[in-house]
């Protein structure tokens, strides 16, 4: 495979990473409470990751803005990456770039939905005050805190800003 380099998402990747999303996670993705966290919002411009060929990206980590009581966090999701592109650690890469990116935006706290023993080895944990929209396993719902107690006190529903 040609070389890969992550940089942030652009709107004019916008409908390949829609496309790569609908053929990693099919039709079943807009029943979950993740995707009410999508829906009327708009990723994080220059937050979101692309890992890109010269032919276009393979794989993302999408941000979005939410709100858990009173404090702004940068919600992860989805992170698809292309069959063909996977390799040992680019989805833990792109986890990476996108966390460094929220923390220079000034987030100190990233949220998500997601299998611990996978997000654990990049620094989440069980966010354990925090609900999603809808039905979730309560051990799914993931927090990285991007500052020292930059999750401390997040307490409440996800929600659309």
């Amino acid at each position: 495979m040609t070389d890969i380099t992550l940089r942030p998402e652009t709107p004019d990747d916008h409908p390949a990473i829609d496309q790569m999303i609908a053929r990693a996670f099919g039709p079943g993705r807009y029943a979950k409470a993740s995707e009410r966290l999508r829906e009327g919002n708009t990723p994080l411009a220059g937050i979101g990751m692309v890992a890109a060929t010269a032919e276009g990206p393979v794989g993302c980590a999408r941000m979005w803005p939410v709100k858990i009581g009173e404090a702004s966090v940068a919600f992860l999701g989805p992170l698809a990456v292309e069959a063909g592109a996977r390799r040992a650690g680019l989805g833990a890469e792109l986890v990476e770039a996108a966390c460094r990116a929220a923390q220079a935006a000034g987030f100190t706290a990233v949220l998500l939905v997601g299998d611990l023993p996978f997000f654990e080895r990049v620094g989440f944990d069980i966010a354990p005050g925090v609900k999603m929209p809808g039905p979730t396993d309560p051990r799914r719902i993931l927090v990285r805190p991007l500052v020292p107690g930059g999750a401390e006190g997040l307490e409440g529903t996800a929600r659309v800003p």
